[in-house]
């Protein structure tokens, strides 16, 4: 029986949580976290002043940005390249087996964008949760008794 080693990344916009699991009935353990305090800012402060005026191509006039949306989404998209960039090392240098993801559904969606092909190969599980908030226990209870079977994949 040869033994994996799974990692579970919980994560939403702000934060990410990092935990192992070495058995496949086994607690997790928490490794790591990670905080982008960008992503934790109410809208209005994350832009500086009023949006900015687009020009129609054609006819006359003009529409009004939607920027908080776009920071938003930018604050995002560059905390999921920060983690996949990270998760992609850790894979090349061998640290994990398999890869489950738990997070919000939109940072959920901005991960799989990024995370590179033969990372995006490991992951064996998706759960569209926001749980970082709840503890090792209770995000275990989200998964299946069995993380992985006992033999080589």
């Amino acid at each position: 029986m040869m033994k994996k080693t799974v990692w579970i990344v919980v994560a939403n916009r702000a934060v990410a949580r990092l935990f192992r699991a070495s058995q496949p009935l086994g607690p997790l353990e928490e490794m790591d976290s990670f905080i982008h305090p960008e992503g934790r800012l109410p809208e209005h402060e994350l832009v500086s002043d009023r949006a900015g005026r687009g020009l129609e191509r054609m006819g006359v006039g003009g529409y009004a940005e939607d920027q908080d949306t776009t920071v938003a989404a930018h604050e995002t998209a560059s905390f999921a390249l920060e983690l996949s960039r990270f998760l992609q090392k850790a894979r090349t240098a061998g640290q994990f087996d398999a890869l489950v993801l738990i997070a919000a559904p939109a940072f959920l969606g901005a991960m799989r964008e990024r995370l590179d092909g033969s990372t995006r190969g490991r992951v064996t599980l998706e759960v569209d949760k926001n749980l970082v908030h709840l503890d090792a226990a209770a995000i275990r209870g989200y998964l299946p008794e069995r993380l992985y079977s006992g033999v080589a994949a």
